[in-house]
């Protein structure tokens, strides 16, 4: 009779839990679907002033659901303007997206969303690109240099606590586009931009590698998980007299590449990449064989 009222106890808390998971499901589904809504307005807008005013409406909008209950594990995998991406190690997700002016220029939005069992952390980053006469200084997602994600790469080694490689795309203007490597770490209170990580020719206190082209090229920024590498197109200008214009800037056919070498992000000049994969390059440095930092947020 025991083993019946604790079965009984134990399925009715299953099915709640799974009602109230469906429920949160169902509600969040909603959510992305307004958002849909408010994007494809932001998109069709005839003025700046418009677009602005409905991305105002998006952000107030996801700030909302972002608020449910097990919202970070809601996927927004339709919310195709908005690049959603989930660090490795589960611990945060970057949500970024842009607003195209009519000069060409852009601005950016987006938030940290943190997994945090006690309860909802998110750092709003508040694009100053503008505002930021240094683009190598270090920063906090209150004066975040705007991009839109697409990779989280993890850094884990016994010297420093761990850190992420972001890699981003930053359209520019009318004439050249860029493409961003940002250092992000957390700190209590703060999610930090920038760290002198990177080790190589003229790199010496780098905090962050900002790529410019011209926009109608296209440029390679990547890993390369085979061979354990961040890759690149190189650039330079189309002519020698161009150097600095970066207008005149394409791929010139070679590669480079960083390595996570020691907890810093090695440069490796005109690298020949392979099909074959090559288990003992890994990328991802591997927690089990470092000594694990305390983690502070």
């Amino acid at each position: 009779m025991k083993n019946i009222k604790l079965y009984l106890v134990i399925s009715i808390g299953l099915f709640g839990f799974k009602l109230q998971a469906q429920q949160t499901t169902n509600k969040l589904d909603v959510f992305q679907d307004s958002l849909n809504k408010i994007s494809n307005t932001v998109y069709n807008a005839q003025s700046d002033e418009a677009k602005l005013s409905e991305n105002g409406k998006f952000v107030k909008k996801l700030v909302e659901a972002l608020k449910e209950p097990n919202s970070f594990s809601y996927p927004f995998d339709s919310l195709k303007t908005v690049s959603v991406i989930k660090s490795p190690d589960q611990l945060f997700r970057t949500l970024s997206w842009y607003v195209q002016l009519e000069n060409g220029t852009y601005r950016y939005y987006g938030a940290i969303q943190m997994n945090n069992k006690s309860g909802l952390k998110l750092f709003p980053l508040i694009d100053q690109t503008d505002n930021i006469a240094d683009p190598n200084i270090i920063t906090t997602n209150q004066k975040w240099f705007g991009a839109r994600y697409y990779e989280i790469i993890p850094v884990v080694s016994s010297a420093r606590l761990p850190y992420y490689v972001l890699l981003g795309w930053k359209g520019n203007t009318l004439e050249t586009t860029k493409k961003v490597i940002e250092i992000l770490s957390f700190d209590k209170d703060n999610a930090n931009f920038g760290m002198p990580v990177f080790d190589g020719k003229e790199l010496k206190g780098k905090n962050r590698i900002i790529f410019e082209y011209n926009k109608q090229n296209a440029m390679v920024l990547k890993t390369d998980k085979n061979a354990g590498l961040i890759v690149f197109d190189h650039l330079s200008p189309f002519d020698p007299e161009m150097v600095g214009k970066f207008q005149f800037y394409g791929s010139d056919g070679d590669t480079d590449a960083f390595k996570i070498i020691g907890g810093k992000l090695k440069l490796q000049e005109n690298v020949v990449l392979k099909n074959e994969a090559n288990s003992s390059d890994a990328l991802y440095a591997d927690p089990t064989k470092n000594v694990k930092p305390i983690r502070k947020f």
